[in-house]
């Protein structure tokens, strides 16, 4: 009889101090999972980042230089310079030239992206006074990533779908961001400028034909 409760206050004591510590792991391995994704997404977004801005350089340069040939003198500078709220709820300042003409405004923030301030693909990167609008609530899911380039907001919220509102779309990627959802974001994000100049292109000798283009000379109605 005393062996049996024995082995029972044992087993008890037992459960008492595992439940604790298989808590702790599971907390452990959470903490685990986020950190190798960030590291992931890092590493993305320095492998990319740094790609394209040695790539996007020359372009960048040229549009700046045609910038302040059109501008010398006037109000508007060839930089926009903007307070955002990024990666904590820390604040930095954003550079992004003042065009929006092949998206160089986008690629000039790439250094941004090579610096931690920014991410590949993230929630659109908010000032203070839009982030207070959105409440204590969004803020603090909101300061567990950083803001990106492009996001799924971005290439979702034209599509007219009421439940494809920017600040949902933001909080999905928040919770269920990884390295592959970023790679089809980044497609999507170069596919859709890509179609849409495609579409405006028109064929020469395609699109403006009638019947007078392929009459034969001196034909008449009447006849």
């Amino acid at each position: 009889m005393r062996n049996a409760k024995q082995t029972a206050a044992r087993r008890t004591r037992h459960l008492a101090t595992s439940a604790p510590v298989r808590a702790a792991r599971h907390t452990a391995g959470q903490a685990t999972a986020a950190l190798a994704a960030l590291t992931v997404k890092r590493a993305l977004d320095l492998l990319l980042g740094s790609t394209l801005l040695l790539l996007a350089t020359p372009a960048l340069a040229v549009a700046a230089a045609g910038l302040a040939l059109r501008r010398r003198g006037g109000p508007v500078g060839v930089v926009r310079r903007e307070t955002r709220v990024g990666l904590g709820g820390r604040l930095f300042e954003l550079r992004s030239l003042s065009t929006r003409r092949c998206r160089f405004d986008l690629l000039s923030r790439l250094p941004h992206v090579v610096r931690g301030e920014l991410s590949m693909v993230g929630p659109a990167p908010l000032t203070p006074d839009q982030a207070a609008l959105l409440g204590a609530a969004a803020s603090r899911w909101r300061h567990t990533v950083r803001p990106g380039l492009t996001g799924l907001a971005q290439v979702r919220a034209r599509s007219g779908m009421p439940w494809d509102e920017p600040a949902l779309l933001d909080a999905h990627y928040t919770e269920h961001h990884g390295a592959g959802l970023d790679l089809a974001i980044l497609a999507q994000s170069v596919r859709i400028p890509l179609r849409t100049g495609l579409s405006a292109l028109r064929l020469p000798g395609k699109a403006h034909l009638s019947d007078t283009d392929h009459r034969l000379p001196g034909y008449s109605v009447a006849e």
